[in-house]
């Protein structure tokens, strides 16, 4: 923006000519601070570059990153610049990103730790240039309370469904990419609590208000699915996901640590590291019993919930959920509380 003299120092220049006299240069506007500024750290070229990308998500469980998975984000980014996303904790991912796997143009990680910083004018600027986007474990909650319904939460939005750039996620960053998720706004929640008391005020859910990822409608994510086992708690979110939209699918994609899923562009979904994840989807009407101070009831002939446990190697395909190879099918269904596993 262009600077301007005031009224008092023009004439003064002009009485400054008229004696043979110039007027002295003035100093220097100071440089306003910028409000609310984010804490970042960035490595390799800062100079923003386009490259070509391709759409894709990916969805990890936790712990250990998988390199394969990383690596297939990064592919997808056609070496542009790579955007981290957290809540709390610092620049870990940098230099893994960088330096140990390599082919992209910069890594910059952004803490976003308040909804003030989400609407951080150089930090959108970035995301909205960014050719790939991660968005790192930590507490769902924050996420929630800090990100959604923010101008970052319109920014992710917008690369994921106008520019295409691929996107991921791990533990508390994989939760929040479902269209359904677990909000945790009143902390974690164990499989024992939830089968116990499914209307537990401790299961806050969020539904079609937050980030919409293609091939993740009416679908929530679970992470860290093996340490602890979370497959009654997941059970659970979909009791309750069935009972809010009785005509929509309830559907569940839970990943183990050290794993991750891959979805392309086409809703093909693979399973990368550790392994095995797991696809599960209601297959009928909701809980025979879904009631406050009650264990949760849902057999529906032992038949409530279908499951698919796809194994790296496999495939399955989010476009219809059904078809499926390289795995195995099983059907899960709660009786008085108690998690039950059935082969297909």
């Amino acid at each position: 923006m262009k600077n301007f003299a005031s009224p008092w120092v023009l004439l003064a220049a002009v009485h400054l000519a008229a004696c043979g006299q110039t007027s002295p240069e003035p100093a220097p506007a100071p440089v306003a601070a910028e409000a609310n500024p984010v804490q970042t750290w960035v490595v390799g070229d800062t100079a923003d570059v386009q490259t070509v990308t391709r759409p894709g998500c990916l969805l990890a469980g936790g712990s250990t990153d998988v390199d394969e998975a990383m690596r297939w984000l990064i592919e997808r980014s056609g070496g542009g610049d790579f955007v981290v996303l957290r809540a709390s904790g610092a620049d870990g991912y940098n230099s893994y990103l960088y330096r140990e796997l390599g082919g992209v143009n910069s890594c910059q990680t952004f803490l976003v730790n308040s909804r003030e910083k989400a609407a951080n004018p150089t930090l959108l600027r970035r995301v909205r240039q960014a050719e790939a986007l991660f968005i790192a474990g930590g507490d769902q909650a924050n996420y929630v309370n800090f990100w959604k319904d923010t101008p970052l939460h319109q920014t992710i939005q917008h690369l994921v469904q106008d520019r295409r750039v691929p996107v991921g996620g791990t533990s508390a960053g994989c939760a929040i990419l479902g269209q359904a998720y677990f909000a945790a706004l009143q902390g974690t929640v164990t499989s024992e609590t939830a089968l116990a008391n499914p209307l537990a005020p401790a299961i806050t859910l969020g539904h079609h208000d937050f980030l919409q990822i293609p091939y993740l409608q009416n679908t929530i994510t679970d992470t860290h699915y093996d340490n602890p086992d979370r497959r009654g708690r997941h059970l659970v979110f979909l009791a309750r996901l069935l009972a809010q939209t009785p005509s929509a699918p309830a559907r569940g994609i839970g990943v183990p640590e050290r794993t991750a899923v891959v979805v392309e562009a086409d809703g093909t979904a693979r399973v990368m590291g550790r392994g095995p994840a797991v696809f599960a989807q209601a297959t009928g009407p909701g809980p025979e019993t879904l009631q406050a101070g009650q264990p949760l009831h849902w057999d529906r002939r032992q038949q409530a919930v279908q499951v698919y446990e796809l194994p790296p190697g496999g495939s399955f395909n989010l476009a219809n959920w059904q078809q499926a190879n390289g795995g195995q099918w099983f059907n899960f269904w709660v009786n008085q509380g108690q998690l039950m596993v059935n082969p297909r």
